[in-house]
């Protein structure tokens, strides 16, 4: 007989944990391009994602697989060194599946960290943008389908996506280290192509500030979870009718790269207040 999807999150948990022992209450989701994260931290254990019993595997080129528990910032995290697409052709349960693995052995608050491209007028190209709040473009909602009232509640609210406090406390860390940190609302679109002209403005007119191919899905599921979140992205290129340059990975990636310091230094740094 099949294992529910509860079951399997149970299942998945009770492994790391009999594998790794003490479970931390921070998780961390490090997007393209910003494993640079992984350097800073003091590692105690890493779990490769096609050892871990129910996971998916990640199939994008910067991502990799393993599951990372250790310190940074002076506290204890688990961080996740690859992502999960809906695009790679994963369905919104195996895409979240992480978030209630984490959320199941414990994991409180969530840092997500993703590349996007920027159709608000006053970003560069390299710009780190806290993210306020978001629009799903996704054709699903992780949410659809059965709901496990232990998993969270039926209908949601999301009147507060991404934790005010934490926002407050990041922009007060830029404040002190004299970083530009911009805000804005990411739309997430299901992908994989990257935008179109019209696309970029009309995500610009419904309210955007940035777009991209993830995040939002993980981010309904930790509300869901009853998790506090804060998320970023990096500014890796820009879009709109008045623009030309036509973006590539490779480029997203070397934006992301020049970004990975600021970002670094304002984790880690909240990491210690926390």
């Amino acid at each position: 007989m099949e294992k529910t999807y509860l079951e399997k999150i149970k299942e998945t948990a009770e492994f790391i944990k009999s594998n790794v022992g003490t479970m931390p209450k921070i998780g961390i989701i490090l997007g393209t391009g910003l494993g640079d994260l992984v350097n800073h931290i003091d590692i105690d254990k890493e779990l490769e994602y096609k050892d871990i019993p129910n996971f998916p595997i990640s199939t994008v080129e910067g991502h990799s697989g393993k599951l990372i528990f250790g310190r940074l910032g002076g506290k204890y995290i688990v961080a996740m060194q690859g992502r999960f697409h809906y695009y790679e052709g994963y369905d919104m349960k195996q895409v979240t599946f992480p978030v209630r693995v984490m959320k199941q052995f414990g994991v409180e608050t969530l840092f997500v960290s993703n590349a996007a491209g920027g159709m608000n007028k006053e970003f560069v190209v390299g710009d780190v943008m806290v993210i306020t709040d978001h629009i799903n473009l996704f054709p699903e909602n992780p949410l659809r389908g059965k709901n496990y009232e232990e998993l969270g509640p039926r209908f949601p609210a999301m009147t507060e996506p991404y934790s005010l406090s934490m926002i407050e406390m990041a922009d007060n860390i830029a404040k002190e280290q004299n970083i530009r940190l911009m805000h804005g609302v990411y739309v997430g679109t299901p992908g994989p192509t990257f935008e179109t002209p019209a696309e970029y403005e009309y995500f610009r007119i419904i309210g955007g500030d940035a777009v991209g191919m993830s995040t939002v899905p993980e981010v309904i599921v930790a509300n869901h979870a009853d998790m506090k979140v804060f998320g970023v992205s990096v500014i890796t290129d820009l879009g709109g009718k008045d623009i030309k340059e036509v973006p590539s990975h490779e480029e997203v990636q070397k934006a992301a790269i020049k970004a990975q310091p600021v970002m670094t230094q304002i984790i880690k740094n909240m990491l210690e207040r926390l």
